[in-house]
């Protein structure tokens, strides 16, 4: 589902909507539109406006907790990294090669979810992409590892617990393109909001002023569905979450 394409659908109907108001108008009979009408039919908007509200806040609530968890993967991810790879140290030189492979797996993990060219496409299925068997190479290595003492012995299973972590993370990548917005409530939410500025129209009068306001009107709450939209595509769009904090730690590993 693309943000923009959806946005703009908004625009169209809730714009148009408006314009087919001011048109009917001009040409349902006058006791359409009177007073007793207009009262009826203004209570009755107001309904829908006051539960298009709410569908749009829990729309919202949800992108953002979607996007929000995320952000706080990704971060507790970068600080994972930097501990697993502090306690191979620790460990001492045998785990010097695995320390190698894990800073080239991050490397690659980044390259692969924030590519440096904005023209590449982000590759987030990690199957495809060779991650998972990488990463599952690194805790096999791990595993093999032969501790002398009781302190590497310590280390060894500190090091196969953040491992094992990473490798349940690897997924995030995946589970983050899953749409937290579901497509009946943006359909419901379109249709409340066609109706919502149809009854704008009808009983709007006919001038430049009031198309131009009915205009923003209608930019303003498809630039509102564009950006939840683009929260509930955390990898991708104008607002994706940020790699720094991996990059961070991908610059102290192996150190």
């Amino acid at each position: 589902m693309q943000p923009i394409v959806v946005g703009m659908a908004v625009f169209v109907c809730t714009l148009g909507a408006a314009l087919l108001g001011m048109w009917l108008r001009a040409v349902l009979p006058p006791h359409h539109v009177d007073t007793h009408s207009r009262g009826t039919i203004q209570a009755g908007i107001g309904l829908v406006a006051t539960m298009t509200a709410l569908v749009l806040g829990l729309v919202t609530a949800s992108a953002k907790s979607s996007n929000d968890a995320v952000v706080a993967a990704v971060k507790n991810t970068a600080i994972d990294v930097l501990e697993l790879d502090r306690v191979l140290g620790r460990y001492g030189s045998e785990a010097g090669e695995i320390r190698k492979g894990l800073k080239q797996v991050v490397g690659v993990q980044l390259d692969r979810i924030w590519p440096r060219s904005p023209a590449t496409a982000a590759r987030l299925d990690p199957l495809r992409s060779g991650a998972a068997s990488r990463a599952e190479g690194l805790a096999d290595a791990i595993r093999r590892l032969q501790p002398r003492d009781d302190l590497q012995r310590a280390l060894q299973l500190r090091a196969l617990e953040l491992a094992d972590t990473l490798l349940k993370t690897r997924w995030l990548t995946l589970a983050g393109t899953a749409p937290s917005v579901p497509v009946p409530f943006l359909v419901i939410l379109l249709f409340w909001l066609t109706i919502i500025f149809a009854s704008f129209g009808l009983f709007a009068p006919r001038n430049p002023l009031v198309v131009i306001v009915l205009v923003v009107c209608a930019l303003s709450v498809a630039s509102a569905v564009f950006l939840v939209l683009e929260l509930n595509g955390p990898f991708e769009g104008l607002l994706k979450v940020s790699g720094d904090p991996l990059r961070q730690a991908y610059t102290h590993l192996d150190q």
